[in-house]
Protein backbone atom coordinates (compact mmCIF):
# COMPACT_ATOMS: atom_id res chain seq x y z
CA UNK A 1 0.00 0.00 0.00
CA UNK A 2 1.38 3.43 -0.97
CA UNK A 3 -0.20 6.70 0.13
CA UNK A 4 0.64 10.16 -1.18
CA UNK A 5 0.37 13.34 0.85
CA UNK A 6 0.05 16.13 -1.71
CA UNK A 7 1.51 19.35 -0.39
CA UNK A 8 1.19 21.87 -3.22
CA UNK A 9 -0.22 22.48 -6.64
CA UNK A 10 2.96 21.34 -8.39
CA UNK A 11 2.22 17.74 -7.53
CA UNK A 12 5.01 17.30 -5.00
CA UNK A 13 3.93 14.97 -2.26
CA UNK A 14 4.93 12.49 0.36
CA UNK A 15 4.30 8.79 0.44
CA UNK A 16 4.82 6.03 2.92
CA UNK A 17 5.23 2.28 2.31
CA UNK A 18 3.38 0.17 4.89
CA UNK A 19 6.39 -1.93 5.67
CA UNK A 20 8.25 -2.98 8.83
CA UNK A 21 11.43 -1.29 7.65
CA UNK A 22 9.51 1.97 7.39
CA UNK A 23 8.16 1.67 10.92
CA UNK A 24 11.64 1.35 12.37
CA UNK A 25 13.11 4.08 10.16
CA UNK A 26 16.12 1.85 9.55
CA UNK A 27 17.21 2.99 6.13
CA UNK A 28 15.66 6.33 5.32
CA UNK A 29 12.10 5.29 5.96
CA UNK A 30 10.44 8.64 5.55
CA UNK A 31 10.82 9.52 1.91
CA UNK A 32 9.85 12.72 0.10
CA UNK A 33 8.73 12.04 -3.44
CA UNK A 34 8.53 14.14 -6.54
CA UNK A 35 5.61 13.51 -8.86
CA UNK A 36 7.09 10.54 -10.69
CA UNK A 37 8.95 8.80 -7.82
CA UNK A 38 7.85 5.81 -5.74
CA UNK A 39 9.61 3.62 -3.18
CA UNK A 40 10.53 -0.02 -3.32
CA UNK A 41 12.72 -2.33 -1.26
CA UNK A 42 15.65 -3.76 -3.20
CA UNK A 43 17.15 -7.25 -2.88
CA UNK A 44 19.39 -6.14 -0.02
CA UNK A 45 16.45 -4.86 1.99
CA UNK A 46 17.35 -1.20 1.42
CA UNK A 47 14.87 1.48 0.40
CA UNK A 48 15.50 3.03 -3.01
CA UNK A 49 13.90 5.71 -5.19
CA UNK A 50 12.68 4.48 -8.56
CA UNK A 51 11.88 6.73 -11.51
CA UNK A 52 8.61 5.38 -12.86
CA UNK A 53 9.41 6.88 -16.30
CA UNK A 54 12.23 4.40 -16.76
CA UNK A 55 15.13 6.23 -15.16
CA UNK A 56 17.79 4.81 -12.88
CA UNK A 57 17.24 3.62 -9.36
CA UNK A 58 18.78 5.68 -6.54
CA UNK A 59 20.18 3.41 -3.85
CA UNK A 60 21.21 5.32 -0.69
CA UNK A 61 23.60 2.47 0.21
CA UNK A 62 25.30 2.06 -3.16
CA UNK A 63 29.08 1.93 -3.52
CA UNK A 64 29.17 5.45 -4.95
CA UNK A 65 27.14 6.83 -2.06
CA UNK A 66 29.40 5.07 0.45
CA UNK A 67 32.43 6.62 -1.23
CA UNK A 68 30.96 10.11 -0.89
CA UNK A 69 29.96 9.43 2.71
CA UNK A 70 33.51 8.32 3.51
CA UNK A 71 34.82 11.55 2.00
CA UNK A 72 32.47 13.49 4.27
CA UNK A 73 33.58 11.36 7.22
CA UNK A 74 37.24 12.15 6.63
CA UNK A 75 36.59 15.88 6.38
CA UNK A 76 34.00 16.38 9.12
CA UNK A 77 34.38 13.88 11.96
CA UNK A 78 38.12 14.26 12.76
CA UNK A 79 37.77 18.04 12.80
CA UNK A 80 34.69 18.03 15.04
CA UNK A 81 36.36 15.49 17.34
CA UNK A 82 39.48 17.64 17.65
CA UNK A 83 37.41 20.71 18.45
CA UNK A 84 35.35 18.87 21.05
CA UNK A 85 38.52 17.51 22.62
CA UNK A 86 39.67 21.10 23.12
CA UNK A 87 36.26 22.09 24.48
CA UNK A 88 35.98 19.24 26.95
CA UNK A 89 39.61 19.54 28.05
CA UNK A 90 39.20 23.23 28.85
CA UNK A 91 35.97 22.46 30.70
CA UNK A 92 37.19 19.68 32.99
CA UNK A 93 40.87 20.51 33.50
CA UNK A 94 39.84 22.34 36.67
CA UNK A 95 39.54 18.85 38.20
CA UNK A 96 43.21 18.18 37.43
CA UNK A 97 44.08 21.66 38.65
CA UNK A 98 42.41 20.85 41.97
CA UNK A 99 44.60 17.77 42.36
CA UNK A 100 47.56 20.10 41.64
CA UNK A 101 46.70 22.18 44.77
CA UNK A 102 44.46 24.84 43.21
CA UNK A 103 42.28 25.05 46.33
CA UNK A 104 45.22 25.39 48.68
CA UNK A 105 47.06 28.03 46.66
CA UNK A 106 43.94 30.19 46.27
CA UNK A 107 42.93 29.60 49.90
CA UNK A 108 39.37 28.78 48.84
CA UNK A 109 36.68 28.66 51.48
CA UNK A 110 34.46 25.54 51.70
CA UNK A 111 31.95 25.38 48.86
CA UNK A 112 33.68 27.95 46.64
CA UNK A 113 35.25 25.31 44.38
CA UNK A 114 31.88 23.59 43.88
CA UNK A 115 30.25 26.94 43.13
CA UNK A 116 32.88 27.60 40.47
CA UNK A 117 32.02 24.26 38.89
CA UNK A 118 28.30 24.96 38.84
CA UNK A 119 28.49 28.57 37.64
CA UNK A 120 30.02 27.30 34.41
CA UNK A 121 26.69 25.73 33.46
CA UNK A 122 24.76 28.95 34.11
CA UNK A 123 26.75 30.68 31.38
CA UNK A 124 26.27 27.59 29.23
CA UNK A 125 22.48 27.76 29.53
CA UNK A 126 22.30 31.47 28.67
CA UNK A 127 24.16 31.16 25.38
CA UNK A 128 22.87 27.92 23.80
CA UNK A 129 19.80 29.03 21.80
CA UNK A 130 21.27 32.30 20.42
CA UNK A 131 24.43 30.38 19.49
CA UNK A 132 22.59 27.78 17.42
CA UNK A 133 20.62 30.48 15.62
CA UNK A 134 23.90 32.24 14.79
CA UNK A 135 25.36 28.95 13.61
CA UNK A 136 22.44 28.56 11.23
CA UNK A 137 22.72 32.17 10.05
CA UNK A 138 26.46 32.56 9.34
CA UNK A 139 27.57 28.93 9.02
CA UNK A 140 29.89 26.67 11.06
CA UNK A 141 33.06 27.67 9.21
CA UNK A 142 32.94 31.24 10.54
CA UNK A 143 30.98 30.87 13.78
CA UNK A 144 32.89 27.98 15.36
CA UNK A 145 36.39 29.59 15.11
CA UNK A 146 35.01 32.79 16.66
CA UNK A 147 33.69 31.05 19.77
CA UNK A 148 36.77 28.82 20.00
CA UNK A 149 39.07 31.83 20.14
CA UNK A 150 36.87 33.32 22.87
CA UNK A 151 36.85 30.31 25.17
CA UNK A 152 40.56 29.64 24.55
CA UNK A 153 41.40 33.13 25.82
CA UNK A 154 39.15 32.71 28.87
CA UNK A 155 40.62 29.27 29.64
CA UNK A 156 44.18 30.56 29.58
CA UNK A 157 43.23 33.58 31.69
CA UNK A 158 42.24 31.23 34.52
CA UNK A 159 45.95 30.89 35.21
CA UNK A 160 45.90 34.48 36.47
CA UNK A 161 43.12 34.20 39.08
CA UNK A 162 44.11 35.19 42.60
CA UNK A 163 41.05 34.22 44.65
CA UNK A 164 37.69 32.49 44.64
CA UNK A 165 35.86 35.44 43.10
CA UNK A 166 38.20 35.43 40.12
CA UNK A 167 37.82 31.68 39.71
CA UNK A 168 34.01 31.91 39.75
CA UNK A 169 33.98 34.79 37.26
CA UNK A 170 36.27 33.10 34.74
CA UNK A 171 34.32 29.84 34.96
CA UNK A 172 31.09 31.71 34.20
CA UNK A 173 32.56 33.34 31.10
CA UNK A 174 34.12 30.04 30.03
CA UNK A 175 30.65 28.47 30.08
CA UNK A 176 29.19 31.41 28.17
CA UNK A 177 31.90 31.13 25.49
CA UNK A 178 31.69 27.34 25.16
CA UNK A 179 27.90 27.51 24.82
CA UNK A 180 28.49 28.87 21.34
CA UNK A 181 30.04 25.57 20.32
CA UNK A 182 28.17 22.96 22.34
CA UNK A 183 25.01 22.26 20.26
CA UNK A 184 26.78 22.94 16.98
CA UNK A 185 28.46 19.57 16.28
CA UNK A 186 25.26 17.63 17.01
CA UNK A 187 23.30 19.90 14.68
CA UNK A 188 25.99 19.69 11.97
CA UNK A 189 26.11 15.88 12.11
CA UNK A 190 22.32 15.71 11.92
CA UNK A 191 22.43 17.73 8.69
CA UNK A 192 25.23 15.73 7.04
CA UNK A 193 24.14 12.16 7.85
CA UNK A 194 21.11 9.93 7.58
CA UNK A 195 19.37 9.12 10.84
CA UNK A 196 20.64 5.53 10.87
CA UNK A 197 24.22 6.85 10.57
CA UNK A 198 24.24 9.50 13.28
CA UNK A 199 24.79 7.58 16.52
CA UNK A 200 28.10 6.10 15.37
CA UNK A 201 29.39 9.47 14.13
CA UNK A 202 28.31 11.13 17.36
CA UNK A 203 30.08 8.38 19.29
CA UNK A 204 33.33 8.88 17.38
CA UNK A 205 32.96 12.63 17.84
CA UNK A 206 32.06 12.30 21.50
CA UNK A 207 34.92 9.86 22.09
CA UNK A 208 37.03 12.99 22.04
CA UNK A 209 35.60 13.67 25.50
CA UNK A 210 36.91 10.35 26.77
CA UNK A 211 40.22 10.95 25.02
CA UNK A 212 40.30 14.36 26.69
CA UNK A 213 39.83 12.65 30.05
CA UNK A 214 42.64 10.19 29.39
CA UNK A 215 44.90 12.68 27.66
CA UNK A 216 44.11 15.38 30.20
CA UNK A 217 45.27 13.23 33.08
CA UNK A 218 48.53 12.29 31.38
CA UNK A 219 49.08 15.83 30.15
CA UNK A 220 48.43 17.24 33.59
CA UNK A 221 50.96 14.80 35.01
CA UNK A 222 53.59 16.05 32.57
CA UNK A 223 52.67 19.70 33.07
CA UNK A 224 52.86 19.27 36.85
CA UNK A 225 56.59 18.76 36.44
CA UNK A 226 56.81 22.46 35.47
CA UNK A 227 55.80 23.47 38.99
CA UNK A 228 57.81 26.52 40.01
CA UNK A 229 59.06 27.35 36.51
CA UNK A 230 58.89 31.12 35.89
CA UNK A 231 57.33 31.43 39.31
CA UNK A 232 54.10 29.69 38.26
CA UNK A 233 52.33 26.90 40.13
CA UNK A 234 51.52 23.56 38.48
CA UNK A 235 47.79 24.36 38.19
CA UNK A 236 48.60 27.64 36.43
CA UNK A 237 50.66 25.79 33.83
CA UNK A 238 47.74 23.37 33.34
CA UNK A 239 45.38 26.20 32.42
CA UNK A 240 47.93 27.90 30.16
CA UNK A 241 49.17 24.91 28.21
CA UNK A 242 45.82 23.15 27.90
CA UNK A 243 44.11 26.33 26.69
CA UNK A 244 46.71 27.13 24.04
CA UNK A 245 45.71 24.30 21.61
CA UNK A 246 42.20 25.79 21.42
CA UNK A 247 43.62 29.03 20.03
CA UNK A 248 45.64 27.11 17.44
CA UNK A 249 42.73 24.88 16.43
CA UNK A 250 40.40 27.78 15.74
CA UNK A 251 42.50 28.60 12.68
CA UNK A 252 42.33 24.96 11.55
CA UNK A 253 38.55 25.06 11.93
CA UNK A 254 38.29 28.11 9.70
CA UNK A 255 40.36 26.34 7.03
CA UNK A 256 38.88 22.84 7.05
CA UNK A 257 35.42 22.87 8.66
CA UNK A 258 32.68 22.76 5.98
CA UNK A 259 29.40 24.61 6.15
CA UNK A 260 26.20 22.89 5.00
CA UNK A 261 25.73 20.01 2.52
CA UNK A 262 24.02 22.28 -0.01
CA UNK A 263 26.92 24.79 0.01
CA UNK A 264 29.93 22.52 0.57
CA UNK A 265 33.01 23.18 -1.54
CA UNK A 266 35.16 20.12 -0.79
CA UNK A 267 32.80 17.86 -2.77
CA UNK A 268 32.58 17.91 -6.56
CA UNK A 269 29.21 19.07 -7.99
CA UNK A 270 28.30 15.45 -8.73
CA UNK A 271 29.27 14.31 -5.23
CA UNK A 272 27.37 17.17 -3.65
CA UNK A 273 24.24 16.35 -5.62
CA UNK A 274 24.50 12.69 -4.65
CA UNK A 275 25.01 13.55 -0.99
CA UNK A 276 22.10 15.98 -0.88
CA UNK A 277 19.85 13.41 -2.57
CA UNK A 278 20.55 10.66 -0.06
CA UNK A 279 19.85 13.10 2.80
CA UNK A 280 16.62 14.22 1.10
CA UNK A 281 15.44 10.63 0.86
CA UNK A 282 16.12 9.98 4.53
CA UNK A 283 14.54 13.23 5.73
CA UNK A 284 11.19 12.41 4.16
CA UNK A 285 8.77 15.31 4.71
CA UNK A 286 11.36 17.24 6.76
CA UNK A 287 13.54 18.49 3.91
CA UNK A 288 13.26 22.27 4.20
CA UNK A 289 16.46 24.20 4.84
CA UNK A 290 15.17 27.77 5.17
CA UNK A 291 14.66 29.62 8.42
CA UNK A 292 11.05 29.36 9.57
CA UNK A 293 9.48 31.30 12.41
CA UNK A 294 6.63 28.80 12.35
CA UNK A 295 9.08 26.02 13.14
CA UNK A 296 10.82 28.20 15.74
CA UNK A 297 7.60 28.66 17.71
CA UNK A 298 6.24 25.22 16.86
CA UNK A 299 9.07 23.40 18.58
CA UNK A 300 7.81 24.64 21.95
CA UNK A 301 4.50 22.82 21.36
CA UNK A 302 6.16 19.49 20.56
CA UNK A 303 5.79 16.98 23.42
CA UNK A 304 8.90 15.11 22.29
CA UNK A 305 11.02 18.14 23.14
CA UNK A 306 10.10 17.93 26.82
CA UNK A 307 10.66 14.19 26.95
CA UNK A 308 14.20 14.58 25.62
CA UNK A 309 14.81 17.51 27.97
CA UNK A 310 13.88 15.59 31.13
CA UNK A 311 15.77 12.44 30.09
CA UNK A 312 18.88 14.47 29.31
CA UNK A 313 18.58 16.54 32.48
CA UNK A 314 18.64 13.54 34.80
CA UNK A 315 21.58 11.96 33.04
CA UNK A 316 23.59 15.19 33.05
CA UNK A 317 23.59 15.23 36.86
CA UNK A 318 25.77 12.12 36.79
CA UNK A 319 27.67 13.01 33.61
CA UNK A 320 28.79 16.47 34.71
CA UNK A 321 29.77 15.40 38.22
CA UNK A 322 31.70 12.37 36.99
CA UNK A 323 33.64 14.36 34.39
CA UNK A 324 34.65 16.91 37.00
CA UNK A 325 35.37 14.56 39.89
CA UNK A 326 37.01 11.44 38.40
CA UNK A 327 40.44 12.75 39.56
CA UNK A 328 39.10 13.38 43.09
CA UNK A 329 37.34 9.97 43.25
CA UNK A 330 40.53 8.26 42.05
CA UNK A 331 42.58 10.20 44.59
CA UNK A 332 40.24 8.81 47.26
CA UNK A 333 41.40 5.28 46.38
CA UNK A 334 44.68 6.05 48.13
CA UNK A 335 46.93 7.07 45.24
CA UNK A 336 49.30 10.01 45.61
CA UNK A 337 48.57 13.14 43.59
CA UNK A 338 50.98 12.38 40.76
CA UNK A 339 49.86 8.76 40.36
CA UNK A 340 46.21 9.89 40.40
CA UNK A 341 46.76 11.94 37.24
CA UNK A 342 48.10 8.83 35.47
CA UNK A 343 45.46 6.41 36.78
CA UNK A 344 42.58 8.45 35.36
CA UNK A 345 43.71 7.68 31.79
CA UNK A 346 42.74 3.95 31.54
CA UNK A 347 39.26 4.73 32.86
CA UNK A 348 38.53 6.91 29.84
CA UNK A 349 40.12 4.47 27.38
CA UNK A 350 37.63 1.77 28.41
CA UNK A 351 34.77 4.31 28.30
CA UNK A 352 35.77 5.33 24.76
CA UNK A 353 35.67 1.75 23.46
CA UNK A 354 32.36 0.99 25.19
CA UNK A 355 30.80 4.19 23.84
CA UNK A 356 31.67 3.36 20.23
CA UNK A 357 30.47 -0.25 20.53
CA UNK A 358 27.10 0.81 21.94
CA UNK A 359 26.64 3.41 19.21
CA UNK A 360 27.45 0.86 16.48
CA UNK A 361 24.79 -1.42 17.93
CA UNK A 362 22.30 1.45 18.18
CA UNK A 363 22.69 2.31 14.50
CA UNK A 364 22.77 -1.33 13.46
CA UNK A 365 19.41 -2.08 15.09
CA UNK A 366 17.93 1.40 14.50
CA UNK A 367 17.17 1.63 18.19
CA UNK A 368 17.74 4.42 20.68
CA UNK A 369 15.53 3.66 23.69
CA UNK A 370 16.79 0.23 24.71
CA UNK A 371 20.41 1.23 24.18
CA UNK A 372 20.03 4.42 26.21
CA UNK A 373 18.36 2.45 29.03
CA UNK A 374 21.13 -0.14 28.94
CA UNK A 375 23.79 2.52 29.41
CA UNK A 376 22.00 4.10 32.38
CA UNK A 377 21.62 0.68 34.03
CA UNK A 378 25.35 -0.02 33.56
CA UNK A 379 26.20 3.36 35.09
CA UNK A 380 23.84 2.86 38.04
CA UNK A 381 25.39 -0.56 38.73
CA UNK A 382 28.83 1.06 38.71
CA UNK A 383 27.77 3.66 41.26
CA UNK A 384 26.20 1.01 43.49
CA UNK A 385 29.40 -1.04 43.35
CA UNK A 386 31.41 2.03 44.39
CA UNK A 387 29.19 2.29 47.47
CA UNK A 388 29.09 -1.42 48.32
CA UNK A 389 32.82 -2.00 47.76
CA UNK A 390 34.06 1.20 49.37
CA UNK A 391 35.95 -0.73 52.08
CA UNK A 392 37.30 -3.36 49.69
CA UNK A 393 40.50 -3.38 47.64
CA UNK A 394 41.65 -0.53 45.43
CA UNK A 395 41.31 -2.81 42.38
CA UNK A 396 37.63 -3.53 43.12
CA UNK A 397 36.82 0.15 43.51
CA UNK A 398 38.81 1.08 40.42
CA UNK A 399 36.95 -1.47 38.27
CA UNK A 400 33.66 -0.13 39.68
CA UNK A 401 34.64 3.37 38.57
CA UNK A 402 35.47 2.04 35.09
CA UNK A 403 32.01 0.41 34.84
CA UNK A 404 30.37 3.60 36.03
CA UNK A 405 32.26 5.76 33.51
CA UNK A 406 31.48 3.38 30.63
CA UNK A 407 27.77 3.62 31.35
CA UNK A 408 27.65 7.38 31.86
CA UNK A 409 29.65 8.29 28.77
CA UNK A 410 28.11 5.75 26.37
CA UNK A 411 24.67 7.25 26.95
CA UNK A 412 25.55 10.60 25.40
CA UNK A 413 25.83 9.77 21.65
CA UNK A 414 22.66 7.69 21.78
CA UNK A 415 20.81 10.44 23.61
CA UNK A 416 22.03 13.19 21.26
CA UNK A 417 21.17 11.25 18.12
CA UNK A 418 17.65 10.54 19.38
CA UNK A 419 16.19 14.07 19.09
CA UNK A 420 18.27 14.85 16.00
CA UNK A 421 16.65 11.80 14.33
CA UNK A 422 13.11 12.56 15.46
CA UNK A 423 12.79 16.32 15.03
CA UNK A 424 12.48 17.42 11.41
CA UNK A 425 13.13 20.73 9.68
CA UNK A 426 16.41 22.70 9.84
CA UNK A 427 15.03 25.47 12.02
CA UNK A 428 13.01 23.23 14.31
CA UNK A 429 15.87 20.78 14.73
CA UNK A 430 18.43 23.50 15.41
CA UNK A 431 16.28 25.26 17.99
CA UNK A 432 15.22 21.98 19.62
CA UNK A 433 18.81 20.75 20.01
CA UNK A 434 19.82 24.09 21.51
CA UNK A 435 16.90 24.00 23.96
CA UNK A 436 17.61 20.40 24.97
CA UNK A 437 21.35 20.85 25.43
CA UNK A 438 20.79 24.15 27.23
CA UNK A 439 18.23 22.68 29.62
CA UNK A 440 20.44 19.66 30.26
CA UNK A 441 23.13 21.98 31.64
CA UNK A 442 20.91 22.67 34.65
CA UNK A 443 21.64 19.09 35.65
CA UNK A 444 25.31 19.89 35.19
CA UNK A 445 25.01 22.78 37.64
CA UNK A 446 23.46 20.41 40.17
CA UNK A 447 26.11 17.78 39.45
CA UNK A 448 28.84 20.22 40.44
CA UNK A 449 27.46 20.14 44.00
CA UNK A 450 27.31 16.36 44.51
CA UNK A 451 30.86 15.62 45.57
CA UNK A 452 31.75 17.71 48.59
CA UNK A 453 35.09 17.78 50.33
CA UNK A 454 33.57 16.54 53.59
CA UNK A 455 32.38 13.37 51.81
CA UNK A 456 35.89 12.29 50.83
CA UNK A 457 37.32 9.76 50.28
CA UNK A 458 34.29 7.50 49.56
CA UNK A 459 31.78 10.12 48.35
CA UNK A 460 28.80 7.92 49.25
CA UNK A 461 26.31 10.78 48.98
CA UNK A 462 27.38 11.69 45.45
CA UNK A 463 27.36 8.07 44.28
CA UNK A 464 23.93 7.46 45.81
CA UNK A 465 22.31 10.50 44.20
CA UNK A 466 23.82 9.64 40.80
CA UNK A 467 22.62 6.02 40.98
CA UNK A 468 19.10 7.10 41.93
CA UNK A 469 18.68 9.66 39.14
CA UNK A 470 20.00 7.16 36.59
CA UNK A 471 17.53 4.49 37.68
CA UNK A 472 14.66 6.97 37.43
CA UNK A 473 15.99 7.98 34.02
CA UNK A 474 15.89 4.34 32.90
CA UNK A 475 12.14 4.10 33.52
CA UNK A 476 11.52 7.43 31.76
CA UNK A 477 13.53 6.30 28.72
CA UNK A 478 11.56 3.09 28.38
CA UNK A 479 8.28 4.95 28.78
CA UNK A 480 9.30 7.53 26.18
CA UNK A 481 10.21 4.77 23.75
CA UNK A 482 6.74 3.26 24.12
CA UNK A 483 5.11 6.63 23.40
CA UNK A 484 7.10 6.94 20.16
CA UNK A 485 6.19 3.39 19.19
CA UNK A 486 2.51 4.09 19.82
CA UNK A 487 2.65 7.22 17.66
CA UNK A 488 4.33 5.30 14.82
CA UNK A 489 1.59 2.68 14.96
CA UNK A 490 -1.11 5.34 15.07
CA UNK A 491 0.24 6.91 11.89
CA UNK A 492 0.40 3.54 10.15
CA UNK A 493 -3.24 2.84 10.94
CA UNK A 494 -4.75 6.18 9.91
CA UNK A 495 -7.87 5.96 7.77
CA UNK A 496 -7.67 7.70 4.38
CA UNK A 497 -9.78 10.56 5.74
CA UNK A 498 -7.57 10.99 8.82
CA UNK A 499 -4.47 10.77 6.67
CA UNK A 500 -5.63 13.48 4.27
CA UNK A 501 -6.64 15.71 7.17
CA UNK A 502 -3.18 15.50 8.76
CA UNK A 503 -1.55 16.18 5.37
CA UNK A 504 -3.29 19.54 4.92
CA UNK A 505 -1.12 21.53 7.29
CA UNK A 506 1.91 23.00 5.55
CA UNK A 507 5.44 23.05 6.95
CA UNK A 508 4.67 20.03 9.14
CA UNK A 509 8.15 18.48 9.26
CA UNK A 510 8.06 15.55 11.70
CA UNK A 511 4.33 16.11 12.32
CA UNK A 512 3.63 14.82 8.81
CA UNK A 513 1.87 11.43 8.91
CA UNK A 514 4.57 9.95 6.63
CA UNK A 515 7.31 10.67 9.17
CA UNK A 516 8.38 7.73 11.36
CA UNK A 517 10.23 8.15 14.63
CA UNK A 518 13.32 6.31 15.78
CA UNK A 519 12.17 4.53 18.92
Amino acid sequence: MVRHCVKNGDGDGYSSEKDQSLRTGETGADIKYRAELRTIVNNDGNLVDVDMNGGDTFDPDSEEVRRVRWKVDKRLIPMLSLLYLCSFLDRVNIGNAKVANLETDLNLKPGVYNLALSIFFIGYVLGEIPANLMLKKIGPRRWVPMVMFSWGIVSMSMAGVKNGVGLIATRFFLGLAESGFAPGPVYIISLWYRRCEQALRLAVFFSAATVAGAFGGLLSYGISQLHGLLGLQAWQWIFLLEGLPTIICCFLAYTFLPDFPETSTFLTPEEKELNVERLRIDAGPATDNEFSWKQFWGVWRDWKLYGHMIIGLLHSVAFASLGLFVPSITLGFGFDRITTQIMTAPIYVFACLFTILLAVSSDRFSDRGYHAAFSTIVAAVGYMLLIILREYSVAARYVSLVICTCGVYSFVPVMLSWPSSNIGGHTKKGVALAIIISFVQIGGAAGGQLYRADDAPHYVRGHTISACVLLVDTFLILGFKQLLRRENRRRENLTPEEYEKECKESDMTDANPDFRFFE
